[in-house]
């Protein structure tokens, strides 16, 4: 794991755009307008906005064409998660390939695992959709980590060949390489970067469940649940929305609630596809 200390050591300050983020999402003052001021000075963060906002996975009826009018869709959590993806994104720059996808990919691996839990979770509590909407975005952060340490060992092809065919779970694969899971690895990034401790305890054992909190159970087992479905190598496949079902089931989570959500976010994706 040493190898994983030193390269998280070894991450650059966080931009002043992130410490304005974290600074906005811990204070009471949710003001959109203030948070519009703050991505504005990343062009990065704006474009990927925006892509994020015009995807079929949200539904919205009309093309968004400012960053305004996407805070105003997708709220003041769901915008700082992906400003916050986006930037961190753009430090951990590396190639996926050990997990077969690019960046443009993971981004919406990503997204997909977020709108899924939006889904599910509004039909919950709003206040679970709210605490969930940023960890959902970023719980995978890890992985990048991951996917460099495969290409310095040159692993990257004995890495996706173990997880391509989702006969052995992704995170048991991760641990097998670096001896950490990529929630882990985020939630270490994370800690180094002294971000929130909510933040941290909702994505660190989603790997590791008998090991979470009791105050962030329920959390960590929708995020556990989500990432099943939308498994990296193949979302949203029978296979894994079985295995996602079988969880659910397991922690004593509402299995209609998910099956509408998942129903719902595919019906979305079956639109964009034929659009």
């Amino acid at each position: 794991m040493s190898i994983i200390t030193n390269k998280i050591d070894a991450l650059p300050p966080l931009p002043s755009t992130i410490t304005e983020l974290e600074d906005f999402r811990t204070s009471p003052n949710k003001d959109p307008e203030i948070l519009l001021k703050i991505i504005e000075k990343d062009p990065l963060t704006i474009s990927t906005l925006l892509k994020v906002a015009n995807s079929a996975m949200f539904a919205f009826r009309s093309k968004v064409e400012t960053p305004s009018r996407a805070i105003s869709l997708l709220g003041v959590n769901f915008t700082i998660s992906v400003a916050l993806g986006s930037s961190m994104q753009n430090i951990l720059k590396t190639d996926l390939r050990a997990y077969g996808v690019d960046i443009e990919q993971f981004m919406r691996y990503s997204n997909l695992i977020a709108a899924l839990i939006n889904i599910w979770t509004s039909s919950i509590s709003k206040e679970l959709k709210e605490e969930l909407t940023i960890p959902a975005f970023l719980q995978d952060i890890g992985k990048l980590i991951i996917a460099e340490i495969a290409a310095s060992y040159g692993k990257t092809d004995a890495f996706y060949k173990l997880i391509k065919t989702g006969d052995i779970p992704v995170e048991v694969v991760e641990k097998k390489m670096v001896g950490l899971s990529s929630s882990e690895i985020t939630a270490n990034i994370f800690k180094h970067w002294k971000l929130s401790e909510n933040l941290i305890n909702a994505i660190e054992f989603v790997d590791d469940i008998q090991k979470v909190h009791p105050t962030f159970l329920q959390k960590a087992q929708i995020l556990k649940v989500a990432k099943t479905a939308c498994t990296i190598t193949d979302p949203l496949s029978e296979k894994n929305i079985a295995k996602a079902f079988e969880l659910a089931q397991e922690f004593g989570l509402d299995i209609t609630k998910l099956e509408v959500a998942i129903d719902k976010l595919q019906e979305r994706l079956l639109d964009e596809n034929e659009s």
